[in-house]
């Protein structure tokens, strides 16, 4: 009867309200402690959650990082070939000569020898002694033609020398390999020639081999000794001998091949009335690709 009283009154009259505030804030620790099982099990939850969840971000994250650099990586090395190959283009245009662009597929394992393979041969056109170049310099010669490849000997192999001159005054010489593929010797440079570091050396066209004025090399050393006839002289090559990927083939009058193929310019592609002995042993071709020389041609060479 007691309670049905209160809650009359409390329905009806404010008079309770303060006692009933008072009460309440005496129960709210007997709330905080009955809600905190609940509250316990709900916050532990959202901590494992979370963390599974953050793992789980995480490991998502990585792995696209991880996609990301990789098409960075592609993207760089794309990058690096459109320059390279924009470089090869543009010193194809500045030649007087044909040529053909190569690539290159092997290096040779013996470390006593300097030579590649590249993915051009017979079928192509190209014939043993072609010089062959790349954007920055003279790298070698073709010394071995297969039907779909041919090896290139590189001008730093111990076998290998070319006649070259000093670009600044003309100074001729001869130019060997030392076996590494980052420095050439000139030899019979006499002790009181003019020659000096920082001179641009150029193949001379004596050899009848390569062609006059392709950039050798860049002297880095001279070094002079009285009691010696001759000095020496160390040029570092301006080809990137151990980078290059892509290369030039050229073809000359110097090399013999302009006596089969009279009509090889560079801007001047082979006529459809061209005569047939001509057409047997060229076909019309793009301004900087070499046509393909038909087996009699081939043979020839």
């Amino acid at each position: 009867m007691l309670s049905i009283a209160l809650m009359v009154v409390d329905a009806r009259v404010a008079a309770l309200q303060p006692l009933r505030s008072n009460l309440s804030l005496l129960l709210t620790p007997v709330y905080y402690m009955a809600d905190l099982p609940v509250r316990a099990w709900d916050t532990g939850y959202q901590l494992v959650a979370s963390r599974l969840d953050l793992l789980a971000e995480n490991e998502r994250l990585r792995a696209e990082a991880l996609l990301t650099k990789r098409k960075l990586q592609k993207l760089a090395t794309l990058t690096e070939q459109n320059v390279r190959l924009r470089e090869l283009l543009n010193s194809s245009s500045l030649v007087d000569e044909r040529v053909l662009v190569s690539e290159l597929v092997g290096v040779d394992p013996n470390p006593f020898t300097q030579r590649i393979l590249i993915n051009k041969g017979e079928s192509d056109g190209v014939f043993l002694g072609q010089p062959v170049l790349d954007a920055t310099g003279l790298m070698g010669q073709v010394v071995e033609v297969m039907p779909y490849s041919a090896r290139v000997l590189l001008i730093t192999d111990a076998t290998h020398s070319l006649p070259v001159q000093v670009n600044r005054n003309g100074l001729r010489a001869i130019a060997s390999g030392t076996g590494n593929n980052e420095l050439l010797e000139l030899r019979f440079i006499g002790d009181t020639a003019d020659i000096r570091e920082g001179d641009i050396v150029v193949s001379s066209g004596l050899g009848q081999r390569f062609p006059a004025g392709y950039p050798v090399g860049r002297v880095v050393s001279v070094s002079q000794d009285p009691a010696q006839p001759f000095a020496d002289v160390r040029v570092a090559p301006t080809a990137q001998l151990n980078r290059s990927r892509y290369m030039l083939l050229v073809f000359s009058a110097e090399s013999g091949y302009g006596e089969i193929v009279p009509a090889l310019e560079l801007d001047e592609p082979q006529s459809e009335a061209t005569a047939p002995d001509e057409s047997a042993a060229a076909e019309k071709a793009d301004a900087d690709t070499v046509a393909p020389v038909s087996g009699e041609g081939a043979d020839a060479q």
